[in-house]
């Protein structure tokens, strides 16, 4: 397996340019099987879940074309057949593959989609939203089964506001006869991102970020090209990366309003920054102190940049408060945090303490999921000393080339 190794203490400077959002990418490769006309995407990231994705759909029918950061897809040869169990397997998202299939075929058929270990993900808040667009659910419990004889527009309440079952809906209810209105969906940056992809192929789609979102169904979408929204995560990753070694960095390709929360933070616990209409400045730090993070859906603190975020508080006076409210199991990488030196107290499995600022020293680590793993890249360019960094098949889930972005700022990290 391969690993990073990094010799920390070095600063980052210099400019980075934002690749396009996995999370915005993946639903709209999805979305792109709603017409039978080939579809361009722009600005795609070259990472191992888009890859995956392309697979899944290459074993449907389906041609793509993925070079130089742009990807075609080609439906027409799209199959009702059952996705590739070993990579429905390993990714969450695929199990956004479930919208398409219903307005195409209406049948859908799949193995329970897997991903990073974060705990329980039910598929409910799907499966309900899809009998309210009226598809029976034939199983839910060996494995993911549906299938309707017509698709209706309805209201649906969401019975949670989960960012993939309100795009699995979308999908579903653009293609489905009649009006639906969506109530408590998602409003990340990707999932109006799918939604402006989808009225570009002419769904109608009105309420876009807000939790209530009305849409007319359409009997035809056409082929578009589009360029997919700079990833807010991985410019809050660099961001933190180069607020904990004191560097001087410029982030373009993003939309810095798709992460308030996060500023708000940075601000408050003593980062000096600066944001532009498509650029964020990171110019230095003064002394760190304390706060309190609550993660929660958006436009809260997001909980993919909980572990990254927290890595900074290791570096903060006082006595910081992590409140994770979405999974049980986003605070595993503590453990390694405290093996390279952190002072930390984790009270439960959604809350901790972070006791600061205490150095890092380097180490043997690993990453337990994609976000984790950022986190620990950070710390490990903190720390003195040397640390590698197992398990990093997970980062390269989430960040396209991450060391050479890194070693371009100045950072000593090489893969081995």
């Amino acid at each position: 397996m391969a690993k990073f190794i990094v010799k920390g203490g070095k600063s980052l400077k210099g400019q980075v340019v934002i690749k396009g959002s996995k999370n915005a990418v993946l639903p709209i490769m999805c979305a792109a099987l709603l017409t039978k006309e080939k579809t361009i995407l722009k600005n795609i990231p070259d990472i191992a879940d888009i890859r995956s994705m392309i697979n899944i759909m290459t074993g449907m029918g389906v041609r793509t074309k993925f070079e130089g950061n742009t990807m075609e897809i080609d439906p027409k040869g799209l199959k009702n057949t059952k996705p590739l169990d070993d990579y429905v397997c390993r990714m969450r998202a695929s199990i956004l593959l479930i919208g398409p299939m219903l307005a195409n075929f209406k049948k859908a058929k799949m193995a329970f989609p897997g991903g990073c270990v974060l705990g329980k993900r039910p598929v409910a808040a799907h499966t309900n939203a899809f009998k309210k667009l009226g598809c029976k659910i034939i199983d839910e419990r060996k494995s993911m089964h549906i299938e309707a004889s017509e698709l209706k527009g309805a209201n649906i309440t969401m019975s949670e506001l989960s960012v993939t079952a309100t795009e699995n809906a979308i999908m579903v209810a653009v293609m489905a006869e009649g009006e639906t209105e969506i109530d408590l969906a998602a409003a990340e940056p990707h999932v109006q991102d799918l939604c402006r992809f989808l009225n570009k192929m002419g769904a109608k789609i009105s309420g876009i970020g807000s939790h209530t979102l009305k849409i007319k169904g359409v009997q035809r979408l056409k082929g578009v090209t589009y360029k997919v929204t700079g990833d807010y995560l991985e410019a809050g990753t660099i961001a933190i990366a180069a607020a904990i070694t004191n560097g001087d960095v410029l982030m373009r390709g993003i939309n810095p309003r798709d992460l308030g929360s996060f500023w708000q933070k940075l601000e408050e616990i003593g980062v000096d920054f600066e944001l532009g209409k498509t650029t964020v400045h990171i110019k230095g730090i003064g002394k760190l102190k304390a706060t309190k993070i609550r993660t929660a859906v958006y436009p809260s603190f997001p909980t993919d940049l909980q572990a990254p975020f927290s890595v900074l508080l290791t570096q903060a006076k006082g006595v910081s408060r992590i409140f994770e409210t979405l999974f049980e199991g986003r605070l595993n990488y503590l453990a390694e945090l405290e093996h390279m030196g952190a002072n930390v107290e984790i009270l439960n499995p959604h809350q901790a303490l972070v006791i600061g600022p205490t150095r890092l020293k380097g180490m043997p680590i690993s990453s337990y999921d994609i976000r984790a793993g950022a986190a620990m890249v950070i710390a490990a360019l903190a720390a003195r000393g040397q640390t590698e960094i197992a398990n990093i098949n997970y980062i390269d889930r989430g960040y396209e080339k991450l060391d050479e972005k890194l070693r371009k700022l100045g950072a000593d990290i090489r893969r081995a």
